[in-house]
């Protein structure tokens, strides 16, 4: 049985950063034997320094879902999808080493947005910036891919970013290389399917991600005429709704993804593991239509966030 921390292999363990580390390392040197991977070692150990609060400028991550196993697991799933790529691309554009290490970092560094700045006196939780946290990342990966020597890709890399995000539509994104603009297609799909291809996504869902939407302002939405609809009613309705979610995620997979999924297939030999998790999960939900959800969901999903991390707000938690 699939562990609660693991990946889809249940093989890799994507709350620990030594072991994503490895395996992407593992992947890399497998496409590009003897080119230096100084700057992916490094991007890791930068990652995991200021989601754990050991940067100087930045508090540790302190939003539950969009956490340290979610970057890391969004990042391993980019570098399978950039290694189907490379290994089966039949006249595509080749997949050059320094494209490989800015698909990682844009992976790493893609929900950055969420942190916040230790100078930070008017928000106390991080998912109040939701709204705009794909801005806030893309801005930081523009200034960090300067600093470790990938400046050439600074600008274009604040575009991809927000592949990841629903900021700015997809074809709206200015990306004028084909094969940078399949990167950023590749971000967004590894952002969709990791998550949902979690072991404990629907629980995640129920106790993390609504809390994260009530404070980033997404469970109510203004309509035209002034009133407020209400869009998720709790934790048990955001679940309920998971298949209508993934109806749309899957359009945009298809559509302005341009279907990168497959590229896993590649990677894996002909079978799609993170389809067939996300499409588990998503029946399982089905089949739950008449029963109460908290009888159903009773995985305990890890936990990466300091001790001292401040709490959801009680009466948006439902367990």
């Amino acid at each position: 049985m699939r562990r609660n921390e693991y990946d889809v292999t249940d093989k890799i363990r994507t709350t620990d950063p030594a072991e994503v580390t490895a395996e992407v390392l593992r992947l890399f040197r497998g496409l590009y034997d003897g080119s230096p991977a100084r700057t992916l070692e490094r991007a890791f150990a930068d990652l995991t320094r200021v989601y754990t609060g050991r940067n100087p400028d930045y508090l540790s991550c302190d939003t539950e879902y969009h956490d340290l196993q979610h970057v890391l697991d969004v990042t391993l799933a980019m570098a399978r999808l950039m290694d189907g790529y490379e290994r089966g691309r039949n006249g595509s554009p080749p997949l050059r080493a320094d494209c490989f290490v800015l698909g990682v970092i844009i992976a790493l560094f893609h929900d950055f947005g969420y942190l916040r700045r230790r100078a930070d006196r008017r928000h106390r939780y991080g998912a109040e910036y939701t709204l705009n946290r794909v801005g806030r990342g893309s801005k930081y990966v523009q200034r960090y891919l300067a600093r470790v020597g990938l400046k050439r890709h600074a600008c274009t890399a604040a575009q991809l970013v927000h592949y990841s995000g629903y900021e700015r539509p997809a074809e709206a994104i200015r990306v004028n290389d084909t094969l940078l603009r399949r990167i950023g297609q590749m971000l967004g799909t590894a952002d969709i399917i990791a998550q949902m291809a979690d072991r404990c996504y629907l629980e995640k869902c129920r106790d993390r991600l609504y809390p994260e939407f009530a404070l980033g302002g997404l469970t109510r939405r203004k309509q035209p005429n002034g009133r407020t609809q209400v869009v998720f009613h709790s934790g048990e309705d955001l679940v309920r709704k998971t298949p209508g979610f993934y109806v749309n995620a899957s359009r945009r997979l298809d559509l302005q993804l341009a279907r990168c999924y497959k590229y896993a297939e590649r990677h894996f030999g002909g079978q799609n593991l993170y389809l067939e998790k996300v499409q588990r999960n998503v029946r399982y939900v089905q089949c739950a239509t008449n029963v109460p959800i908290d009888d159903v969901l009773r995985r305990t999903p890890p936990h990466t966030l300091r001790p001292d991390a401040r709490p959801y707000p009680e009466h948006l938690v439902t367990r």
